[in-house]
């Protein structure tokens, strides 16, 4: 089969298509899964740049989400048969395949059945940003109608996704954007105050937006300055949840502390580097009810560019240059 191989730590230029065989069946646990497409992800050029979970398995085949027809199964497999179309969040940490190849290998635990409205190409783009946007708002945040949020970077895979969770679950929201596009994009999708980054502050919008109070509920997906400036942009009492690690300073510790704000983080990828099974069928099963609303035309993903996989090393380039809406997927067929 074709694979894309990060052969070291570098530029895109280490992405290398490659002819290798058809992954085994490592337990009879395990589904053999023609692929139609591969989700391309901020993290898939981080493990690229730095392989920090682990360096020492390189070459390695990246990317975590995936989406195709299952070709094989193993004798215990009963969720699954032959010819299910199915999709995931699975392996290109390193330690297992990934998904920028024809093929791979997954537990039937951690597939979900894709959703029946979406393509092959459409659901692939969905595990990563469905399961980190639904962990921050739904299990971290506990978001709840009526509440408020400020969800930073509407427009990217995960922002797109959360803004759209967060109208499901009853939130108003404001979000930053760049530029007019976004903006126009993040409002269709159910935003009510929109705040353009760069010509406006976005802590006083906030503040403006809800009279002086703060947001129940921040997600940053950016990190850095922005989520420290969000500390002030929360409401006493509030909640920020961050996807990022930032530095906290001792006077940043003393603010959030002074308005007892709660801080929150999410690494969705937690369960499959500790290799948490029970974990890992949960977030499936966020898959499982993330599925469900897309049937019922309320959670759509937003596929702004497909490329063939021979094409890797450019998708990645086009994330490290910023700016992408929505997702960029990989297409094998």
């Amino acid at each position: 089969m074709k694979a894309i191989l990060a052969t070291a730590p570098g530029s895109a230029d280490v992405l290398q298509l490659r002819d290798i065989s058809k992954p085994e069946l490592p337990s009879p646990h395990h589904l053999r899964v023609k692929l139609a497409a591969a989700g391309v992800n901020p993290v898939d050029t981080k493990l690229r740049t730095k392989p920090a979970y682990y360096p020492d398995k390189l070459p390695a085949i990246l990317g975590c989400d995936g989406a195709g027809i299952v070709e094989k199964v193993g004798d215990a497999v009963t969720r699954f048969k032959i010819g299910d179309a199915v999709y995931f969040c699975n392996g290109g940490l390193g330690d297992e395949s990934g998904n920028y190849a024809e093929y791979t290998a997954v537990h039937e635990d951690y597939c979900a059945a894709k959703p029946a409205s979406l393509g092959l190409h459409e659901s692939a783009a969905l595990p990563l940003v469905l399961i980190t946007a639904w962990e921050a708002l739904v299990e971290r945040a506990a978001l709840q109608s009526g509440q408020t949020i400020l969800i930073h970077a509407a427009a990217g895979g995960v922002g797109h996704i959360a803004v759209q969770l967060a109208r499901h679950l009853g939130a108003r929201i404001a979000v930053t954007v760049s530029d007019d596009k976004k903006a126009e994009f993040a409002q269709s999708l159910g935003a009510e105050k929109i705040i353009r980054y760069r010509e406006q502050d976005f802590v006083q919008e906030t503040l403006n937006w809800t009279q002086g109070e703060g947001v129940d509920v921040v997600f940053d997906t950016v990190g850095g300055d922005t989520f420290l400036r969000s500390l002030s942009a929360a409401r006493i009492g509030g909640k920020v949840v961050s996807l990022l690690s930032t530095a906290l300073s001792l006077a940043d510790t003393q603010l959030a502390r002074l308005r007892n704000l709660s801080l929150c983080y999410d690494l969705m990828l937690t369960p499959q580097v500790m290799k948490l099974h029970d974990e890992r069928v949960r977030q499936r099963k966020i898959l499982e009810q993330g599925a469900q609303l897309v049937e019922v035309g309320k959670l759509n993903v937003l596929v702004s560019r497909k490329l063939p996989l021979e094409q890797a090393a450019d998708a990645h380039r086009l994330i490290e240059q910023g700016g992408v809406i929505g997702k960029i997927v990989l297409t094998m067929d």
